[in-house]
């Protein structure tokens, strides 16, 4: 599978490549990461040198950053990093205990004693990011050295925390799709059954809740019962994947039926229009169904990025296109927004409104993007994702080939190879050039009535319906072409999301769009704009290669009050009229901190 570097999705391969994971890499050097690994490789007798740097969890932002190397190496046969590679696999090998253990801040911590603050220290959440980090490596560039490191700790799972072991879970979900990944790579079993029982273990309340409580840790309900997306979201998603990934493997039903129902909890009553997830700064958590506020949504980087992957194995094992809409929703929404131009600089929390005079000196709520956090968990998991990202974009299988993802590239199965070609998310013609023979299947938005089709050298077998994937037997040389509406719309939300009452979100294809402070006439406060629902949306083209579509609105412009509370005049309140310009939400904050809103009040 390859993306053609000249789209939107495959130059934000390219940039990542060239810049995100390179800023990445300094950055694990610069905060101590790799240090942390030497100083313990370091040690004498009397033990490590100095202390440990940065927080608990710090490894994982290393294996993160190495997991993005393996599979950019997968993807373009870079050796950019071989030397780093080779020291850091001579580091891991000599820092591991001799039983398997590996966790820097553990080992060069005194008095830390494995595995006994599970809640806390992160150290199966670290294990699991490096087991995903060593089968990227030994997938893109055969590395067997990281391979093996992985399979040591994942040993040690097995016998301490086995069938006959210790009842652990660790208070962070990661492990589980890990240890599934490990077994895929290696078909050693053993880690399978390792997996189940991490999943089979969670929701007993084994772990001290503490100030957080179960729901935090996930450890509220047994994964069958906990129906309802709750807790901290990052943590919630990570182990809906990794019991999805078990059920892809074990075929066990009761574990689909229970996802199925946490996703329409999730994505149903719960996320944001963004593709975003978290509603809450506190414990970075879901708040009740419909609780979106959108100035103060958290909306973790991390949770998108881990919506998808969960969407991704959703899809695998359902073949349901909503899966797929909601990978591309975040993708081009929420994750997208969370990384600068230049890739070097990012968002943690993802808000949908920033209020004129708003204070964005705090790391989470900035005015705009950081090129790194305290909390570094964002940048190395937007690299990892986007050196990836060709392996979301089609599957193959021996009857043809599934397009999930509308952007140009090429993707190749056993019985046909496909050449797409398209402008989307810019515009909606998508033409697909087959060679081979098999079933050619193409996602059609569910948001795409009136989308037309023309096929050449095919039979049409389904569609295209929105929502649905259109399919069309195809002989070689066969053409496709999906022609897709991308009309602008207005979208509103729910009535028990009470926070953006009487507002809308405008939306053209699949992206959302926002108004910022920027494009608005001197003047004009974004909190004085009343859209009127009525008026025809323009489309302005040739703006700049980032946004080569944005959208003019109409609406008016109302007088701020005079103070905080009034008394209310029910007669028909006026204002002045205004066009102004909405710009895709993920280009905002690319020219200066201002206030930018997606929903917008009605006139």
């Amino acid at each position: 599978m390859r993306l053609n570097p000249a789209s939107l999705l495959g130059g934000w391969q390219e940039l990542n490549a060239a810049a995100t994971i390179p800023h990445c890499v300094a950055n694990v050097e610069r905060t101590g990461t790799i240090a942390n690994l030497r100083r313990l490789a370091e040690a004498g007798q009397d033990g490590p040198e100095g202390t440990f740097q940065g927080p608990w969890f710090a490894d994982s932002d290393l294996y993160k950053t190495l997991e993005a190397i393996g599979w950019e190496a997968g993807r373009s046969g870079t050796e950019r990093w071989a030397g780093l590679l080779s020291e850091v696999a001579g580091l891991l090998e000599q820092v591991q205990a001799p039983d398997g253990y590996l966790n820097t801040y553990v080992q060069g911590t005194p008095d830390k004693v494995p595995f006994s603050n599970p809640e806390y220290t992160h150290e199966l959440y670290c294990a699991g990011h490096l087991m995903q980090a060593a089968v990227a490596l030994h997938r893109g560039s055969g590395d067997e050295r990281f391979l093996a490191v992985a399979r040591r700790f994942g040993d040690l799972v097995v016998r301490e925390f086995g069938e006959d072991g210790e009842p652990v879970i660790d208070g962070h979900p990661e492990v589980e799709t890990a240890l599934v990944e490990l077994y895929r790579e290696t078909g050693e079993e053993s880690y399978l059954r390792a997996a189940e029982l991490q999943v089979e273990r969670r929701g007993h309340r084994t772990l001290a809740g503490g100030r957080f409580g179960a729901q935090y840790y996930q450890d509220h309900l047994p994964v069958r019962e906990a129906t309802e997306a709750i807790g901290h979201s990052v943590r919630q998603l990570y182990l809906a994947a990794g019991v999805t990934d078990l059920y892809l493997e074990n075929g066990d039903e009761s574990l689909l039926r229970a996802m199925e129902q946490l996703w329409d909890s999730a994505f149903g009553t719960k996320m944001y229009v963004i593709g975003g997830h978290g509603s809450r700064h506190r414990d970075e958590s879901y708040g009740d169904p419909y609780e979106l506020p959108p100035d103060r949504a958290y909306a973790e980087t991390c949770a998108s990025i881990a919506a998808l992957q969960w969407c991704w194995r959703m899809l695998l094992a359902t073949g349901q296109a909503r899966y797929a809409e909601e990978m591309e929703r975040a993708l081009l929404n929420a994750i997208a927004a969370s990384m600068d131009h230049s890739g070097t600089a990012f968002f943690y929390s993802n808000p949908l409104q920033l209020r004129t005079g708003h204070d964005g000196s705090s790391e989470d709520a900035p005015s705009e993007r950081l090129p790194w956090y305290g909390c570094a968990c964002c940048p190395p998991n937007l690299a990892r994702l986007l050196a990836s990202l060709h392996g979301y974009a089609a599957t193959a299988d021996a009857a043809g080939l599934q397009v999930h993802l509308l952007t140009p590239g090429t993707f190749a199965g056993e019985s046909l190879t496909a050449v797409v070609e398209t402008g989307y998310p810019w515009d909606g013609d998508v033409l697909v050039t087959v060679t081979g023979r098999g079933e050619l299947a193409v996602r059609v938005p569910s948001w795409a009535e009136g989308a037309t089709l023309d096929v050449t050298g095919g039979q049409v077998l389904a569609g295209p319906v929105p929502g649905d994937y259109l399919r069309v037997t195809c002989a070689d040389g066969a053409t496709v072409r999906l022609t897709l509406p991308m009309t602008p719309r207005l979208v509103r939300a729910d009535e028990r999301a009470d926070a953006v009452r009487g507002c809308v979100a405008v939306m053209r294809g699949p992206l959302v769009h926002c108004v910022e402070q920027a494009d608005l006439p001197e003047g004009v406060l974004v909190e004085q704009l009343r859209l009127d629902p009525a008026a025809p949306i323009a489309e302005e083209r040739g703006q700049d290669a980032v946004t080569p579509v944005r959208l003019r609105l109409s609406g008016v412009v109302r007088p701020l009050g005079q103070e905080l509370y009034g008394t209310y005049d029910p007669a028909p309140r006026t204002g002045t009229p205004v066009t102004f310009t909405a710009i895709p939400y993920h280009a905002w904050a690319n020219r200066g901190p201002g206030a930018m809103r997606v929903w917008l009040p009605l006139a």
